[in-house]
């Protein structure tokens, strides 16, 4: 036992005692093979993984281990400790006698650094260790390999987070998935390179496959915040300019539509992500709903416009420019619309007559085209307008030899120049 006086606690070999009665028909050796064997576990239940722990720890004494049987001995098992031993089965007293003699063959003196223990000092011992374990003072053979494997766990487990954090959300799901399967591909292929141990490391897999579906998740919840949060800007966006081009000051069907395709390009292109299917059903009713309104309404306020524009331009053929061709244009544009439309169609039938699609045809033209927006430039335009028009009447008169080649009103207050006869 010199030896042994390094060693800080030498374990007894293990006596497994079996009663007969479960043995059917095996041998003791064979019971307790079969005990130590690993339970199947192919889908990865945590409780039989701590069943096969157990076994694994036992199977590691099986070379400092000893199987016994012991035979019933007695029909009344409830009344064992009553019965004396000539009223026990022979063969239970017969079989408890070797096995005494196999216990007192096997147990040796329990020696601590060095210092022989008696029954009370080895328990005192015992509840000691067993307080230290508890605490997780005393490592394991498997917790140290937990200890290192956890170590690398981490790392790879920060390894997977950094290749996800470098996404630039909102991507759609597809894309986001396998991003997440490449990185988590890669996070493993390091863990097997690093682990140690091979059931701990299959473990410590688990644990790390399970560590990265949580971070995953964390990362679609941002991802659908990131997509929602996004198409909701370009939903309220496109709404915005909808209501704008509802009450624009020149009613140009031109330009709603080339609004209209302008926001919805943009919504397919930049809405990313899980919320797009939801955002897409919103931006067709909206749309659809804000071209049904500007249609319904466009006729009528381009007939109202017309019928005003017609009226300001007599008075500006008669009193400002005194231009009696464009006084004649005028009262012929309105006696078109508030007279002839009344006494040949109806206001509506008169939208899907040919002449009015005419007068559609050349308003659009005026008002829209790529490279010149009336309805944004109408009030600087007329105020040059208005500006050339005070400056011709003011100047432009008193210039010699300055005469109109078409029809003005005549300015002559005084009457003409012939001489009056009788």
């Amino acid at each position: 036992m010199e030896e042994g006086q390094d060693v800080a606690f030498e374990p007894a070999k293990l006596l497994w005692l079996i009663q007969r009665d479960f043995l059917q028909g095996k041998s003791v050796q064979q019971m307790v093979n079969e005990a130590l064997q690993h339970v199947p576990n192919s889908d990865g239940n945590k409780n039989i993984d701590q069943v096969n722990q157990i076994r694994d720890s036992l199977a590691i004494m099986g070379d400092n281990s000893t199987a016994f049987s012991l035979p019933q001995p007695h029909l009344q098992r409830t009344k064992l400790c009553d019965l004396k031993d000539g009223e026990l089965d022979p063969m239970y007293v017969k079989k408890r006698e070797q096995l005494k003699e196999l216990v007192a063959s096997i147990i040796r003196p329990k020696i601590v650094q060095g210092k022989s223990l008696n029954g009370k000092e080895f328990v005192a011992f015992l509840e000691q260790i067993l307080e230290a374990l508890n605490k997780g003072e005393i490592p394991s053979t498997g917790s140290l390999v937990e200890v290192f494997n956890k170590g690398i766990l981490e790392r790879c487990l920060k390894l997977y987070s950094e290749m996800m954090a470098k996404l630039r959300l909102p991507l759609p799901e597809k894309s986001l998935q396998n991003v997440h399967d490449s990185s988590k591909g890669e996070t493993m292929k390091s863990f097997d390179e690093q682990h140690f141990g091979r059931h701990h490391a299959k473990r410590s897999v688990m644990q790390l496959d399970e560590e990265i579906e949580k971070v995953y998740k964390n990362f679609i919840m941002a991802n659908e915040y990131q997509s929602a949060k996004l198409c909701e800007a370009l939903y309220t966006r496109c709404e915005d300019r909808m209501d704008q081009l509802q009450v624009l000051r020149l009613p140009s069907m031109a330009k709603f539509n080339a609004g209209f395709l302008q926001c919805n390009q943009s919504f397919e292109q930049e809405c990313v992500g899980p919320s797009k299917a939801n955002y897409e059903n919103r931006m067709i009713k909206m749309m659809g709903k804000s071209k049904s309104s500007f249609i319904k309404e466009y006729n009528h306020r381009l007939f109202n416009w017309l019928v005003a524009f017609s009226l300001v331009m007599v008075v500006v053929g008669r009193f400002i420019i005194k231009f009696i061709l464009i006084e004649i244009g005028a009262w012929v544009l309105f006696i078109f619309l508030e007279t002839y439309t009344r006494m040949f169609w109806s206001a509506e039938s008169l939208y899907y007559n040919p002449v009015w699609h005419f007068i559609v045809a050349t308003w659009e033209t005026l008002v829209y085209s790529p490279i010149l927006d009336l309805d944004r430039w109408a009030i600087p335009l007329g105020f040059m307008v208005v500006i050339l028009v005070v400056y011709w009447r003011c100047y432009g008169g008193r210039k010699n030899g300055s005469r109109w080649l078409l029809p003005l009103y005549n300015n002559h207050k005084g009457g003409t120049d012939r001489p009056r006869t009788d």
